[in-house]
Parts: C-alpha cells; structure tokens; sequence
C-alpha cells in the first residue's frame, strides 16, 4: 500500500476500547509512548483489529496547533 502521508509510524496495538459508534485505538510506538487512535467501530471491524497487532498510526493533517 502507498500514501501520500509522510507520517507513518509502526507500532503495536495494546488496547481497543469499542464505543456505540468510535473506537479507541491504543498503539504503543516505542520507547515508552502511545498514540490514541479514535476511529469507527465498523472500521475496528474491518481491519479486525486486537490487542498484538503490528500496525501504522498514519498521520496526515494540514494544521499542527502548539500550545503551552
């Protein structure tokens, strides 16, 4: 699979928590950090997605805010 986003970082899943419509994705990318992924139940589905998977959280957004 090719895409045009640059941000592709591999990881593990440690967590799916289902909700009526979105899902929680938990990934651990390494070196003691997590990203939360929020995504449709029906996409959970369809990637058939469980704790132990080796997956990609796949960033692409035009605007990054920065706050302190």
């Amino acid at each position: 699979m090719k895409l045009s986003a640059r941000n592709v970082i591999p990881g593990t899943v440690t967590a799916v928590t289902r909700g009526q419509t979105t899902a929680q994705v938990k990934i651990d990318i390494g070196g003691g950090n997590t990203v939360t992924a929020s995504i449709t139940v029906e996409a959970v589905d369809d990637l058939v997605l469980k704790p132990g998977d080796r997956v990609s959280a796949i960033i692409k957004a035009s605007e990054i805010i920065v706050g302190k």
